[in-house]
């Protein structure tokens, strides 16, 4: 199940990466965002209509799975795609996202992560060797290494035992790997270049396939993120993919595409959405707004999909209703959205146009406006 990536095009303008990314279950041009589905769905909508959001690369979380069904429940299914109907590419991470998001349930130790079930409290134990297991049962395309994700803000100390930690569960999850998968080393280190690039540099020693970046979008500034992957963009190898773990918005999307980056995902375009916001190609659009309520004109004006034979007040009707259906309905269009989005990026890539697209992209959506 090994993946192969080769990069096609180099922007003439902005130095952005259009690439191929061929993996078991389809081949993808980069750079390209994966919607999440945390439990084996992506929230609202079913299979066929994921297909149609998607460029069919998709998400799983370990740990979740793991706690519910259970791996070998999952197993039982053939896996992630076998348990959800889900035929097209897979990625899962390892578990290591929650070592930072359960802080007040977890305790760190050299052999692995204890934690307490963040539901009915029982104990847990995750170590590198356990996140491959797992990862082998949920039987995805591209899974992660199992690492630490510290505070972006973390005392260099603690951020210097951080990263020689997770380098070292990286080498023992390697090791452990029994199947072909392909398993993707992340990079860490915070805001500290020179952490970032030893961690790089100890990854690209260990030779994975692939390298993401975690450890961003946790609560730094946005230009915090960007010269971190600016940074990273020359020092991880040009021929093998890089995967910006949980981002998500279209500003970010785009600045960190022209910062090198391949591969994104995050759950922000499904949460927002359930909240009564919308991303369109003219910016965020907050549907519940009383300024909607006599507003005929479909969600978006710009980008045609089966969402847009509703009215905007249709729309807020259905959340002033509590209508799932209008949880679906702005699902749908946030992830068709973004597909739309990598599209016009990688067309603006191969015509060395991508620095005409930013500008446009900054004058005519209020996605760059809360900074």
């Amino acid at each position: 199940m090994s993946i192969t990536f080769e990069v096609l095009h180099t922007c003439k303008q902005t130095g952005a990466r259009l690439g191929r990314l061929t993996t078991p279950h389809g081949v993808f041009e980069t750079p390209i965002f994966m919607p999440v589905g945390t439990q084996a769905s992506i929230k609202t909508l079913e299979p066929s209509e994921i297909k149609e959001v998607s460029d069919g690369l998709i998400l799983g979380n370990t740990y979740h799975l793991w706690q519910q069904p259970g791996e070998e429940i999952i197993k039982d299914h053939g896996g992630i795609r076998g348990f959800m109907d889900w035929d097209g590419a897979l990625l899962t991470d390892s578990g290591g996202f929650q070592v930072f998001s359960l802080t007040d349930m977890r305790k760190i130790t050299e052999e692995g992560v204890h934690f307490k079930h963040h539901k009915n409290g029982s104990e847990l134990f995750l170590s590198p060797e356990i996140a491959m297991r797992i990862q082998e049962n949920l039987d995805a395309d591209i899974i992660m290494s199992f690492d630490e994700c510290p505070p972006p803000y973390s005392s260099d100390d603690y951020m210097k035992e951080s990263v020689a930690r997770t380098l070292r569960w990286a080498k023992r999850g390697k090791e452990a790997l029994t199947t072909n998968q392909t398993l993707f080393g992340i990079v860490q280190g915070g805001l500290n270049k020179d952490l970032r690039r030893f961690c790089a540099e100890e990854l690209v020693k260990m030779d994975f396939p692939g390298y993401a970046i975690g450890g961003l979008s946790v609560g730094e500034k946005k230009h915090e993120m960007y010269e971190i992957t600016k940074f990273l963009n020359d020092v991880l190898p040009i021929h093998k993919p890089r995967y910006l773990m949980g981002v998500g918005a279209p500003d970010d999307l785009i600045e960190n595409i022209i910062n090198g980056m391949d591969m994104f995902d995050c759950v922000l375009p499904t949460r927002v959405a359930r909240h009564g916001t919308a991303l369109t190609t003219t910016g965020k659009i907050v549907i519940k707004n009383q300024t909607y309520e006599k507003d005929y004109q479909p969600l978006d004006l710009l980008l045609q999909t089966k969402v847009s034979r509703y009215t905007r007040s249709y729309i807020r009707h259905l959340f002033k209703a509590n209508e799932m259906l209008a949880m679906r309905l702005v699902t749908y269009q946030n992830l068709a959205y973004l597909k739309h989005l990598m599209a016009e990026i990688r067309c603006a890539i191969k015509e060395d146009r991508l620095g005409d697209y930013y500008q446009t992209m900054k004058k005519n959506t209020n996605y760059f406006k809360s900074r």
